[in-house]
């Protein structure tokens, strides 16, 4: 083995889509800044709102609020090194950058993907069982809910960040991708990952398809509530906000099955980076607007909100 194949890696080179013409790669860099900035605005405000106005401290919205405050840092994770990539074209990241991001984006992820579960629960109960929900939903037990998923989706996320620091790099440092998935990575390592390849899979498996099945559940649970809801005005409006909540779902599971579960060789490299930016950027741009900005009470509590810094600043 050469000199050059046996040094080490202290950094790698992401390459994003540099297949693609400059003019196009900054036009997609200026794409994705306004997306970001409407994804992390669009969320911060549900925070916001969900903090000052009282008519939004209810356990569905708490939940929400979670979710927001997790999309923030989900799509933070990966769209600000994408768009100094398609931007500048500087592609280098730190090995210790590198598994920063990979622990983030999977830990976040895995913790979203509970937090789903416990959304729909949540929905469920409000739903199907209307007359017990301020009963059952306390905020005792929405703590109870929210503070394992966050726990759960770290500690399942941090084995990841101790068996990285383990692999040795060397000879190519070239990820083909636009940031450090798992797959990618571990092919770039000099180790053996037959045990983290594993390791990964079945815990990514695991975590995706146990919360679509608990997920799936509850929400055919819905459904079948809303077969039975006697007036057809109620009927409608149900189905429109759970069919709204499926198709993000169905994004977000899509995404996770076809990278981490049932990978085919078969697919480009093209396309894994296409289905990732469904996952990563489209998905927590959506997630504000279907779960939140759409509802009336949204929309009437940042009203009121606009009003009253209205009525500060020009009083």
């Amino acid at each position: 083995m050469g000199a050059e194949n046996e040094s080490a890696v202290t950094e790698f080179i992401l390459e994003g889509f540099s297949g693609l013409d400059q003019s196009l790669q900054l036009f997609l860099s200026l794409v994705l800044l306004l997306i970001y900035l409407t994804t992390v605005i669009g969320n911060a405000t549900i925070i916001f709102l969900v903090c000052v106005d009282h008519h939004l401290q209810t356990p569905m919205y708490f939940f929400i609020s979670n979710l927001s405050f997790l999309e923030i840092w989900f799509t933070s994770s990966t769209s600000i090194k994408l768009f100094v990539i398609l931007s500048s074209g500087r592609r280098t990241i730190s090995l210790s950058s590198c598994f920063a991001q990979s622990y983030f984006y999977f830990a976040l992820g895995c913790t979203e993907l509970v937090l789903l579960v416990v959304m729909s629960f949540d929905r469920y109960v409000a739903i199907c069982q209307p007359l017990h929900y301020a009963t059952i939903m306390k905020p005792q037990l929405c703590i109870h809910l929210v503070v394992p998923t966050w726990v759960i989706g770290i500690t399942l996320s941090t084995y990841r960040l101790v068996l990285l620091y383990k692999l040795t790099f060397c000879g190519s440092n070239k990820i083909h991708h636009f940031f450090c998935d798992n797959s990618p990575l571990f092919k770039l390592s000099c180790s053996d990952t037959s045990l983290l390849w594993k390791i990964d899979s079945v815990l990514l498996s695991l975590v995706i398809l146990v919360s679509l099945c608990l997920t799936l559940v509850f929400y055919m649970g819905i459904l079948f509530c809303i077969v039975h809801l006697p007036a057809a005005s109620e009927r409608k409006k149900a189905f429109t906000t759970c069919s709204s909540h499926l198709i993000t779902l169905a994004i977000a599971y899509g995404s996770c099955i076809a990278l981490y579960v049932c990978p085919s060789e078969d697919v480009s490299l093209e396309t894994n980076r296409i289905i990732a930016l469904l996952n990563t950027v489209l998905y927590p741009f959506l997630n504000p607007f279907i779960y939140s900005l759409r509802n009336k009470t949204v929309i009437l509590a940042l009203n009121e909100a606009i009003a009253r810094a209205t009525m500060q600043l020009f009083p």
